[in-house]
């Protein structure tokens, strides 16, 4: 029996081993990760500089707290807002502690209450990160959601606007929503909202927790939109698989956050710095982002020959190496399947498969992929009879 709270639907594997795009288990079986971690291990697993850096941090220093200067705080900062054009990054260690500084900010700076989201988003699983999500499943037994937000449809602009009031401060979104089924914006939807948040001077929050750090081919994914938010929050690939979050604003937010306002412990402690100044140096390339594209474009045309050969198939979407396949069934037992078979891929929603392979994963180790996929879903279909 176990002494951790049931709050994950385990897998009894015991990974030991994690190099590049392969795990290894205590019983030597070797597995292809899709999944990096749910798009975490961006660069793999125990990337070389990665671990290089990190093994040198430990033997120097870990934390002291942040009353004190970190200069790798500082640097990496400057790294991380050159992407984002100007202005000023909070870390902490988590897209849930993002968000809620994130949310923090945006009421604060603009003395309102009322923050839109939109059904299926995903924001986290505090009580303000998890107001900000539009899932009623998240919400479930948790009593009263903290007040201020309500929920409209992804991709509808008249809902949005008809919401829009006297107490309206912002506007917090995914470029591709990911938990809620890898549902991509359109770019007509994008550059609507963009100019509600000026006719109304709503701020905009961008969460690139899972679609950040170069997972759809930019270092963020609003940049491939009409997009132009005043803040942003990151985590999960930032730090390759090291707890490390942030919340990037605009310089014309600075003062809102004023000294003893918001903070965080660990937050940006010597470690986390570490591996994410690494990390986000390897990644922010423009060779590597094209490549991310090229491999991009090329997984997604082989999963569209795929779908050409199951009609169980519905739709596949996404942006760079951020995939989702929609099929006529639920798909957890395809997922045991795959996972027997040494591919290891994600859920986003019952219906939904989703594919978050590491970001330099080879086109050898796409096509290794695809071909078990082709294998589980022939074997699967013909021996359940599904249609």
């Amino acid at each position: 029996m176990s002494n951790l709270f049931p709050t994950y639907h385990k897998k009894t594997i015991n990974f030991l081993i994690g190099k590049g795009t392969y795990l290894f288990d205590d019983e030597h079986n070797k597995y292809l990760d899709f999944l990096s971690g749910i798009a975490v291990c961006n660069l793999g697993h125990c990337h070389p500089k990665v671990v290089n850096v990190l093994k040198e941090q430990v033997e120097s220093i870990w934390h002291v707290s942040n009353l004190f200067t970190i200069k790798k705080q500082e640097e990496l900062a400057e790294v991380l807002v050159k992407s984002f054009k100007d202005g000023l990054v909070f870390f902490c260690n988590s897209g849930t502690e993002a968000n809620e500084a994130a949310i923090k900010l945006a009421k604060k700076h603009t003395g309102k209450s009322h923050i839109i989201s939109f059904k299926q988003s995903f924001h986290g699983r505090t009580f303000g990160s998890m107001a900000a999500t539009g899932q009623s499943k998240v919400h479930e037994g948790y009593g009263e959601m903290l007040s201020g937000f309500t929920y409209v449809p992804y991709n509808d602009l008249n809902a949005l606007q008809n919401e829009i009031n006297e107490n309206t401060g912002a506007i917090i979104l995914e470029v591709i929503q990911g938990e809620g089924g890898v549902i991509v914006g359109n770019n007509d939807f994008f550059e609507g909202v963009q100019t509600l948040c000026e006719k109304h001077e709503l701020l905009l929050i961008v969460d690139e927790v899972q679609t950040g750090v170069g997972r759809t081919g930019t270092m963020f994914a609003y940049e491939q939109t009409p997009l132009n938010p005043d803040i942003i929050t990151l985590a999960k690939g930032l730090g390759n698989g090291f707890p490390v979050g942030a919340m990037l604003g605009k310089n014309k937010l600075a003062s809102t956050l004023s000294p003893g306002s918001h903070g965080s412990t660990f937050g940006g402690n010597y470690l986390a710095m570490a591996t994410a100044f690494e990390t986000i140096n390897i990644i922010n390339d423009h060779t590597f982002l094209n490549d991310v594209k090229d491999k991009g474009t090329y997984l997604f045309d082989k999963l569209t020959e795929v779908k050409n050969e199951f009609p169980q198939i519905l739709e596949i979407r996404g942006k760079g190496l951020m995939i989702g396949i929609e099929l006529t069934l639920p798909v957890d037992q395809l997922v045991n399947q795959f996972l027997i078979n040494g591919l290891i891929v994600g859920t986003a929603g019952a219906n939904v498969l989703r594919l978050l392979p590491p970001l330099n994963v080879s086109f050898e180790e796409i096509d290794e992929a695809i071909q078990i996929m082709k294998q589980v879903l022939s074997a699967y279909f013909l021996n359940s009879q599904v249609k």
